[in-house]
């Protein structure tokens, strides 16, 4: 007598197999109109939205990486989720890192919300995230899944201004990007802006601690991740070794603050936290924001700018750098603390021959 529950079953036979074979599925539509998708990513939350195919000369650089995670893509479907400004422009961090936190998380909801209603519609999609977590395994080599800001200018939702944040020309550059990746095809691709939003102002250069931001356009990508980002990845690394290489209690708390050590604390508990975000907090641009300064522009260095650049705070430099001249030259409320980037040397040097940090310079 064979017994059936180990009897092998055609797959044919299969209860689920039989009725899908039984009901032929529905093909989904081989174009989406624009205008309908643009809708649907509204009511799922995004305050604006473009289309770009990945076969686009200006994303060419992504067609590699946005393969390795959805082989089949043809389309990214760039959107934005705004920020509330005064919580960005506080000088009390808190307030602009909740904000920051909750665009994020927001972001991340309106992600899901499209690639779930484009699944459900038949089409195949994915969503990577606006930043962390990304593919810090990989690293030194490059750790995010696709670039949003070179989608988002393609998709005609901003331009970089000298600040490197995207500009939108309504919102201005209070905004975080999102992107989400697609088998679906578009009727009508989106079209990148003819002029920059970016008013050339140079207020983010005033504010900026460090002075990663120069008036010519250049920018100094140590500087300010050195410490923007002290409580991310290498600023984490730093610590950890600080702790490492402590002979003791006392010796940690010698070369560590108590308040440095409960801000690590909140960030590892909570969510990393910026030290600064002081070039968004006083960009002008954007035809949301710029109508208090064109009204009266002293208002908005003295109630925006001010607050930011007199605060006093530590600001985290590498030793002998050229930040760590430009805050005791600029910024004599703020306090220069030279520290390591927790990067090996293997990686500054890498760095250093993609964008040559400033040194110091010899009096």
């Amino acid at each position: 007598m064979t017994d059936e529950s180990t009897t092998p079953r055609r797959l044919s036979d299969h209860p689920t197999v039989r009725r899908v074979s039984e009901n032929p599925r529905p093909q989904p539509d081989p174009v989406l109109r624009a205008e309908q998708l643009r809708q649907l990513c509204l009511d799922a939350g995004a305050d604006d939205v473009g289309f770009v195919s990945v076969d686009n000369p200006a994303v060419a650089g992504e067609l590699e990486h946005v393969r390795s995670i959805l082989p089949t893509a043809r389309t990214y479907i760039a959107f934005c989720v705004r920020m509330n400004r005064d919580n960005l422009r506080s000088p009390a961090r808190s307030l602009a890192n909740a904000e920051f936190n909750h665009a994020d998380d927001d972001t991340n909801e309106v992600s899901r919300r499209i690639t779930r209603a484009l699944q459900d519609a038949g089409h195949r999609a994915v969503y990577p995230v606006p930043g962390y977590p990304m593919e810090v395994d990989r690293f030194p080599a490059r750790i995010w899944v696709i670039q949003h800001k070179t989608i988002a200018e393609a998709a005609g939702l901003g331009v970089m201004g000298i600040h490197r944040n995207v500009i939108h020309p309504k919102f201005g550059n209070f905004i975080l990007l999102g992107t989400v990746v697609t088998d679906a095809l578009i009727d009508e691709p989106s079209t990148a802006l003819d002029y920059s939003p970016c008013l050339e102002c140079k207020l983010c250069v005033s504010a900026c601690p460090v002075g990663a931001i120069t008036k010519d356009g250049g920018f100094d990508f140590q500087a300010c991740y050195t410490h923007n980002y002290r409580e991310f990845m290498g600023g984490f690394t730093d610590w950890a070794e600080t702790i490492a290489d402590s002979d003791s209690r006392q010796d940690y708390r010698d070369r560590v603050t108590t308040g440095e050590s409960y801000s690590m604390w909140q960030s590892l508990s909570f969510k990393p936290n910026y030290k600064a975000g002081y070039c968004m907090a006083v960009c002008p641009a954007g035809e949301d924001v710029i109508g208090a300064y064109l009204d009266d522009r002293q208002s908005h260095i003295n109630e925006i700018v001010r607050p930011l650049t007199g605060k006093q705070e530590p600001v985290y430099v590498l030793p002998g750098s050229a930040a760590e001249e430009h805050v005791t030259r600029r910024f004599p409320a703020k306090t220069p603390k030279p520290t390591t980037n927790g990067f090996p040397d293997e990686v500054n040097d890498l760095l250093d021959m993609i964008g040559p940090r400033p040194r110091r310079q010899q009096s």
